[in-house]
């Protein structure tokens, strides 16, 4: 079996605390057998973690992580990078964490893993780690995205305001069930951060979830009946071949005929994660759920969708 390599992804907007983050990260002993892509060694300041400058675009920290600068497309730094670990010239890494530029949409760089016909057979998406300035907030649409479609938020600089109460209200009504830290209050666990699976099992969906952000806004919906897979998969694959730029993020658990237990679905716009087959249901309800992070588009748009697919793809 096949053992493909997660590649997560550290976003955040300019001045987010992204850099700040990962040199915390770079140190703990979790990310020993990890390998990391940025843009440049001396924006995040590796000097005193150096063991050992393997060549003039990758250094060995003393945490046993490999430090990698991207040299081009990203999709060709990966490529030598896995090259180099097939060879033996750099150690064995099962995992890469790739940060981004404050500026850049998560969406390409998720869809290069995808996409690319020789990553593909390798890697596998694994989580997006998305920083948010608790002094500036989410107001500018680059900042907005990244964090409707992240897998683990990171709250920063709050030991600079009195009180991130309201922030954390936005970011919830942009995504309502992704884990939060803070970074000024708390140990960040990279484990935690870069491990366990993308789709949490949806407990709770906040009030907010509903309320709009501007054009960003969440939607949770919830019915009965047990799902026909084939049939759900069509619509799904449907509705993000027309709306997926417009369907930031989705996720949800489904009651899937002949399962007894639930199936987690998880989407990034165009890209789908394979499904999950979870090992029991969180509790006593047995709907099917789902919560969109959607940008301009109208919930009566996927209910109708949605309604159309039920009167033939749920059995009651």
């Amino acid at each position: 079996m096949v053992e493909f390599i997660p590649v997560n992804l550290i976003a955040g907007f300019l001045g987010s605390g992204k850099t700040t983050l990962l040199q915390r990260l770079l140190a703990d002993p979790a990310l020993s057998d990890t390998a990391v892509l940025i843009n440049e060694f001396g924006e995040v300041g590796l000097d005193h973690h150096l063991l050992e400058r393997l060549d003039d675009t990758m250094v060995l920290l003393q945490s046993g992580c490999l430090c990698c600068t991207i040299r081009g497309e990203l999709s060709d730094a990966i490529k030598d990078l896995f090259s180099k670990r097939e060879r033996g010239v750099v150690p064995p890494f099962r995992r890469l964490v790739v940060e981004s530029t404050g500026l850049a949409d998560p969406f390409p760089i998720l869809s290069t893993i995808q996409a690319d016909p020789v990553l593909k057979h390798h890697f596998r998406l694994g989580n997006v780690i998305t920083t948010v300035d608790a002094v500036n907030g989410v107001g500018r649409p680059e900042s907005i995205k990244q964090v409707a479609v992240a897998d683990r938020l990171v709250l920063t600089k709050t030991d600079l305001v009195d009180c991130a109460d309201v922030l954390i209200g936005e970011l919830r009504c942009l995504n309502p069930d992704a884990p939060l830290s803070r970074a000024a209050d708390q140990r960040i666990d990279a484990a935690a951060l870069f491990e366990g699976e993308v789709h949490s099992p949806l407990r709770a969906f906040p009030a907010a979830v509903d309320r709009p952000h501007g054009a960003v806004h969440g939607l949770a919906l919830a019915f009965e009946g047990a799902l026909d897979w084939t049939m759900f998969g069509i619509w799904l694959t449907m509705l993000l071949n027309r709306h997926g730029a417009e369907v930031l993020r989705v996720k949800g658990i489904l009651n899937i005929e002949g399962s007894d237990t639930p199936v987690a679905v998880h989407g990034v716009q165009h890209l789908v994660h394979p499904p999950v087959h979870m090992a029991a249901w969180p509790d006593d309800d047995r709907r099917s759920h789902l919560v969109f992070i959607v940008d301009g588009l109208e919930r009566n748009v996927i209910e109708r969708s949605l309604d159309a697919f039920m009167r033939c793809g749920v059995k009651q």
